[in-house]
């Protein structure tokens, strides 16, 4: 039986057993070992290898990487011999040399003066003749002369350096380039057009800093050939589902814009009926949101009509008044998104209804329109639109020519509203315009009609209390106006008469923000009251005397109206005037 030592001695090894070798020869290391040429096997399942030495060359001294080079040989942008190299070659190196001393000269702009609007001129109008040539040449075949289409949508980008050398569109006005542009509007192929359009809107915009003469010049030249009715049939050729042409539109808006900023070439844009006509049609298309060429359509619009009487009355000949009012029906009681197109799309109908009421046409229309009504509806039940409304019918109730729309205010009930606003606390802008209010319904109301009669009955009832506000306002105004006018006193006893007269205007518009206008309205209201009630006045003395004051401190107000209206120019001046001289009788 085998003992329990036995079972736990070492096991008899083979004699021939490998074993590890630490002192064997390091050069071994990198022996390989590789198979006979002839591939026989030896032995039954190896392939036999024979050990070689790998073959190293004689001017190897060490095995590994290479060394790194000498310093006169290092390559130049190898710094501090860090690097064994940059990656490239010599030559390499060589041609980036050359390349970063040919970009280290300074770079000569080309000039542009005169004789470059010369050469730019005689190749623009080559380009434009060779294409219309190849044009009639192969009607039939378009591909023939899209080369030449591509030239010249070339060369009208070009233009647009122009814009940054408005010294020189008097010379490209002479030389006939300008006719020659604005002929491309014409051009079947719309995307020259749209670049022309483009063109056209750079060179006209108001950053542009150019001089009025210079600007004069180049837009005179425009007008000449036909600018304005040409936009127009762009205007209806172009398809504002695709996005080049409803970037076309948004330009051709910018330069009627561009150009109604002066009233005398605003007359002239108005001529062109049509024009108000695709405004117009195109505010009224419906569109959720509404886009920016909508928005912008009802902007120039109003533009218009700010800077020309003659295109107010124009638009009132298109029943344009009616068209405004079924635009903004829609906001009597709905508030479109804040600050959105929308938003500022109402605004802009809103100012050019506004500016349509102040002239004898808009108030007929507006009245024959409903147009009372539908503010009155938005001062009862619109957010939005209720401040709009407001300043909408100040503007339809003053004037000469305000009168049917006071009556008609009266009919529709409106006196409760009005007055109800009133009574309740409102911003400076929602008081000066009631305030307007009531002085044109003073005014213009016949005497001894019942709508006037109404009038002066919601003033006196329940004790008085509108008076007592308005005398309340009045002191609030007094009060600002009068610290004002302590600071211009000061200002002017340093100053010579001479410096005294430049600055008049600056000293009348600070009365004006410190709320003039509404003291010299209240005055008139309060007058008018004065002259047409005993009760109403003895109310009125007793309220002024309360802080010391009586009806000079009035008449004071209206006297210093009537000296800025001695140089009267129109019927509705004149007539102010003499409503004042009238007034100040009452006060005496």
């Amino acid at each position: 039986m085998t003992s329990i030592d036995d079972l736990f001695k070492k096991p008899h090894l083979p004699s021939n057993k490998r074993k590890l070798d630490v002192h064997r020869n390091s050069d071994q290391v990198y022996k390989s070992a590789k198979p006979t040429s002839n591939g026989d096997v030896k032995g039954k399942d190896h392939v036999a290898y024979t050990i070689e030495e790998d073959p190293i060359e004689e001017n190897d001294g060490v095995a590994g990487p290479e060394l790194p080079p000498d310093e006169d040989d290092a390559v130049p942008d190898d710094e501090e011999g860090r690097f064994f190299g940059s990656g490239v070659n010599r030559n390499t190196v060589e041609v980036l040399n050359f390349i970063d001393e040919r970009d280290a000269e300074p770079y000569v702009p080309e000039k542009v003066d005169a004789s470059w609007v010369r050469k730019m001129a005689l190749n623009f109008e080559k380009k434009i003749s060779r294409n219309a040539e190849l044009r009639v040449k192969f009607e039939s075949d378009p591909p023939k002369f899209m080369a030449s289409e591509a030239d010249l949508d070339t060369e009208v980008k070009a233009l647009s350096i122009l814009a940054q050398h408005p010294e020189l569109y008097g010379d490209f006005a002479k030389l006939g380039c300008v006719s020659s542009l604005i002929s491309l509007l014409s051009l079947e192929n719309t995307d020259i057009a749209i670049d022309a359009i483009e063109v056209i809107s750079e060179l006209i915009d108001e950053d542009v800093e150019a001089e009025q003469t210079q600007w004069s010049v180049i837009v005179d030249a425009m007008l000449e050939s036909d600018l304005l009715g040409l936009l127009v049939q762009n205007f209806e050729r172009f398809d504002e589902s695709e996005e080049p042409d409803r970037n076309a539109v948004y330009h051709a808006l910018s330069i009627i814009e561009g150009l109604a900023s002066q009233a005398s070439i605003s007359n002239k844009i108005g001529q062109e009926t049509s024009l108000f006509k695709w405004l117009l049609a195109r505010m009224q298309r419906k569109e959720s949101p509404v886009g920016q060429n909508k928005q912008y359509a009802a902007e120039v619009l109003a533009i218009l009509l700010q800077s020309s009487t003659e295109n107010r009355k124009r638009l009132a000949a298109l029943d344009g008044v009616d068209l405004l009012l079924q635009l903004l029906s829609a906001y009597r009681k709905r508030d479109p998104e804040k600050d959105s197109n929308e938003e500022e799309y109402v605004e802009n109908v809103f100012d050019a209804l506004t500016c349509m009421v102040d002239e004898a046409e808009g108030k007929r229309n507006f009245v024959d329109a409903e147009g009372v009504e539908l503010c009155l509806i938005m001062l009862r039940e619109g957010k939005m639109s209720k401040s709009r409304a407001l300043r909408l019918l100040d503007h339809a109730l003053g004037g000469t020519y305000g009168a049917g729309v006071c009556e008609r205010l009266v009919d529709a009930a409106g006196l409760k509203t009005i007055f109800g606003m009133f009574m309740k606390r409102q911003d400076n802008e929602a008081a000066e315009h009631l305030l307007g209010i009531f002085a044109a319904l003073l005014r213009l109301l016949p005497g001894e009609s019942a709508s006037r009669i109404r009038t002066l009955a919601k003033f006196v009832e329940k004790d008085y209390e509108k008076i007592a506000k308005i005398l309340k306002m009045r002191r609030e105004y007094a009060t600002k106006v009068a610290t004002v006018n302590q600071q211009i006193q000061r200002e002017r006893a340093t100053l010579s008469a001479e410096d005294q007269e430049e600055i008049a205007d600056k000293w009348f518009s600070r009365r004006l923000d410190a709320g003039l206008y509404c003291l010299q309205t209240i005055d008139v209201v309060l007058v008018w009251l004065a002259a047409e009630d005993d009760g109403a006045r003895r109310k009125i003395v007793e309220l002024l005397a309360q802080r010391g004051e009586s009806l000079n401190d009035i008449k004071s107000t209206l006297q210093e109206q009537l000296d800025g209206l001695q140089d009267t120019t129109t019927d509705e001046e004149q007539a102010s005037k003499d409503m004042l001289s009238t007034l100040i009788l009452f006060v005496q």
